[in-house]
């Protein structure tokens, strides 16, 4: 066994003077939404953004004196190197960081204050930690991995310690899966004191390394795809945190990009909290309709990152927002003549509905010159009240299409 209980005691009394016990918070509005009794585990509200300060800062005192002037290095998405910069710099420790190109801008720049190297490299997270191997080999620097260092996964296994204090009740825990650390140590923690506990892992169906190592047994490589869970875009799983895991997770599941960008919606809306794609990929999981063994059972969230790129998240809510059918773009084809634009908006203004953006199709709408399609996106309450104004459309006779 490459690290026992033991090891996360020791690493949460190790990091206690600077990592945050996070709250966990039960959460009525979850509950009711979920028909679970759920509990928010807030390591997004670390002083980097989450969870990942655990890991880094236990790797970080553990590293032998004569290795510290030297400094570290590692690959990172972004969480991981915001984590090593942090508490490098409170330590004295040098850090370099290796991003891949398409890391949030918001990542990069706070790297960058904390004081840290930063070399942008590749274009996914394989790509960096060549890159970052090369760096190290030249420059005789200490790679910390993210999810594969075994200081790393018993630093983040000091999670599970916490929630068993503040949830004695606790049935289930979801937790997010990129590389695989964060749920070795988590998973190790809570099946050594209650194994009764369900641990259940979830990733974006966009790179499922996760669940193919479970089905295959071993760790199996994926290709690289973008998605908006950026701290969950690992290739593959860490051996090391494969064989800590592997029979120690209950279950493992995926969920699509329109449910992630939903439960961001749902913690933004229902807890007033802004968490990142990796980080909402438990409630997305609890929302699939995949967990209805969990009714009534107490379950606790682990939203553990809360650096989403500002640029992209109004993009993520609207992503949100139509995956709720609140948000939807009608194709309606109507007179051309005075009065045709102004019949179709008092229609949509009729039923309550509200035209965030409008445009017209004169060009490819067909041979009759007397029309024009017009694309609309239009605010609504529900998916009935969508279907309600698609209905008042077509009695007045506009013909409308939803795309």
């Amino acid at each position: 066994m490459p690290i026992t209980l033991d090891d996360i005691r020791a690493s949460h009394s190790r990091i206690a003077s600077a990592i945050n016990v996070s709250p966990c918070l039960h959460s009525p509005a979850l509950s009711d939404l979920t028909g679970s009794r759920v509990y928010c585990k807030l390591d997004a509200l670390q002083r980097t953004g989450s969870f990942k300060e655990r890991g880094a800062r236990n790797a970080l005192l553990l590293l032998p004196p004569d290795r510290r002037p030297s400094g570290v290095i590692a690959a990172s998405a972004g969480n991981h190197a915001l984590a090593l910069a942090c508490h490098g710099r409170e330590l004295g420790i040098p850090v370099t960081v290796v991003m891949p190109r398409f890391a949030p801008l918001i990542k990069v720049a706070t790297c960058r204050r904390y004081g840290a190297n930063v070399v942008l490299a590749g274009d996914n997270f394989a790509e960096a930690k060549a890159k970052a191997d090369e760096l190290a080999s030249t420059g005789g620097l200490t790679y910390i991995h993210g999810f594969d260092d075994l200081a790393v996964i018993a630093g983040q296994g000091t999670i599970g310690l916490e929630l068993l204090d503040q949830v004695p009740a606790l049935d289930a825990v979801i937790v997010p899966v990129g590389g695989g650390g964060l749920i070795a140590g988590v998973s190790l923690a809570i099946k050594s004191i209650r194994p009764e506990v369900q641990v259940i892992g979830v990733e974006d169906d966009v790179m499922p390394g996760f669940t193919q190592a479970l089905a295959a047994g071993r760790v199996v490589a994926v290709a690289a795809r973008p998605t908006l869970a950026d701290g969950l875009a690992t290739t593959r799983l860490g051996d090391n945190a494969f064989a800590i895991l592997k029979s120690r997770v209950d279950r493992a599941l995926t969920v699509s990009e329109e449910l992630i960008a939903l439960a961001i919606l749902r913690l933004i809306e229902l807890e007033k909290s802004v968490i990142e794609g990796a980080g909402a990929a438990p409630l997305a999981a609890l929302l699939s309709g995949q967990l209805p063994e969990l009714k009534g059972r107490s379950v606790a969230l682990l939203l553990c990152g809360g650096n989403i790129d500002p640029l992209i998240l109004g993009r993520v809510i609207d992503v949100g927002l139509a995956a709720d059918g609140r948000l939807a773009r009608l194709v309606a084809t109507i007179s051309d003549r005075p009065g045709g634009l102004a019949q179709l908006a008092s229609i949509i203004a009729e039923t309550g509905a509200n035209v965030q953006q409008i445009s017209h199709d004169r060009v490819f709408c067909g041979p009759d010159v007397s029309s024009v399609r017009v694309v609309c996106d239009v605010e609504a309450h529900d998916r009935d009240h969508i279907e309600r104004l698609i209905g008042a459309l077509t009695s007045r006779g506009i013909s409308v299409v939803r795309t």
